[in-house]
């Protein structure tokens, strides 16, 4: 399954801040283009995630809804400034890439010993 997702980078330092509103990730990356991969990466761990328990995909927002969403999330930081693109991301080959010959998926496996070792659930 193949979807779009909008996305909001952000200039800040050296940096570029990436948002991702209808999944609520955060991720950065050194450059423009290394943001959108960053993006890519983490919209499709999310995705897996998403798969793996069972849950429907977020709908991809409009332009507008996506940046009323940003605005409503400016605690630390107001990605509503940044420059809107999307990101697709094809949630099959994503997988593919990921899981292994024994059929682990690292993502998980990865995330879950992450949550153990910060001590947190979710």
């Amino acid at each position: 399954m193949k979807q779009v997702y909008p996305t909001l980078i952000t200039p800040n330092g050296n940096d570029f801040l990436v948002y991702v509103p209808d999944m609520g990730i955060y991720t950065e990356g050194k450059d423009f283009a290394d943001a959108i991969e960053m993006a890519r990466d983490a919209i499709g761990l999310k995705g897996i995630d998403f798969e793996d328990e069972g849950k429907d995909f977020p709908i991809p927002s409009t332009q507008q809804d996506a940046i009323i969403k940003a605005k409503e999330d400016t605690e630390v930081f107001d990605y509503s400034t940044g420059i809107l693109t999307f990101v697709d991301v094809d949630f099959t080959e994503y997988r593919k890439r990921i899981d292994t010959k024994a059929g682990i998926n690292v993502s998980r496996v990865l995330q879950e010993a992450l949550k153990r070792e910060l001590n947190v659930s979710r």
